[in-house]
């Protein structure tokens, strides 16, 4: 483990309790499948994946996520919110929230959550990074849930098909942010946003995703696929259980999966 990891977790080790129990890997395929191999061996809630580069990181849908050494914070969670898990849109929701507000403590930046799971600044939006939570468990049920962040940390040359949409803390700020003190932040409020989950603090979450997500709510035009055809509306708000609610021809609808194009926000 690098020392300045080594050193984050020993000083933030009464904020992070089980949080604190990091694995370091300089290369894996993806920190996530680590993650879900603990998770499904029984592994503790905190128990956590760090690489330095992912071989096959990926994002939602199937998405590639590019890892490249050095470059970004790679990390998998595992977290066990009981019932909560049952929504996992608003795990997803819960733990986005977590990590934008861990940037916003760290690099000072004003950051922005994009339904679902997608972190954003500026105008049109780039991305800082995103969030893939996927479940483990046996049948209907959910044991645990493994919450993957991956966060551009440092400028480089991105893959074409990312080259106008995507950015980095260290494009923003001018400066590079430590991964250490980051990694720790993630996982200290990941620990809190836990334990409201476990509390069914369901407003609290929600009201705290609608203040980084606000941009996008409130009547901001919106497009997006319905079996097969486009549809094209407003988004209105988020509800409880973390779905994006749509105004689309005068009907109000729920969207909990698929992917949503803001047309004044977005570069796409």
């Amino acid at each position: 483990m690098p020392a300045d990891l080594a050193e984050a977790l020993a000083g933030a080790e009464d904020r992070l309790g089980a949080f604190a129990d990091v694995r370091y890997f300089g290369e894996v395929d993806s920190t996530n499948d680590v993650a879900l191999t603990l998770a499904a061996a029984g592994a503790d809630e905190g128990s956590a994946v760090l690489a330095d580069a992912q071989r096959a990181g990926r994002g939602r849908r199937g998405r590639s996520w590019f890892s490249p050494p050095g470059a970004g914070m790679y990390l998998s969670v595992v977290v066990r919110p009981g019932q909560a898990a049952e929504s996992l849109s608003l795990v997803t929701l819960a733990a986005g929230v977590a990590v934008a507000a861990s940037v916003a403590a760290v690099a000072h930046l004003p950051v922005e959550l994009k339904w679902p799971n997608d972190l954003v600044i500026g105008r049109p939006w780039r991305k800082l990074g995103g969030l893939l939570c996927e479940s483990v468990g046996t049948g209907a049920r959910i044991d645990a849930v493994v919450v993957g962040v991956g966060l551009n940390l440092l400028t480089i040359a991105y893959p074409a098909e990312m080259r106008d949409r995507a950015t980095s803390l260290e494009a923003e700020l001018g400066r590079s942010v430590s991964r250490a003190l980051l990694a720790v932040e993630v996982l200290v409020r990941l620990r809190a946003a836990m334990d409201r989950l476990r509390a069914n603090d369901r407003d609290g979450v929600i009201r705290e995703w609608r203040r980084f997500g606000a941009a996008g709510l409130e009547g901001a035009p919106v497009r997006w696929q319905e079996q097969g055809a486009p549809r094209r509306g407003f988004a209105r708000d988020i509800d409880l259980n973390g779905a994006l609610v749509v105004e689309w021809q005068g009907r109000v609808e729920r969207l909990v999966a698929g992917e949503v194009l803001w047309e004044r926000l977005s570069r796409e």
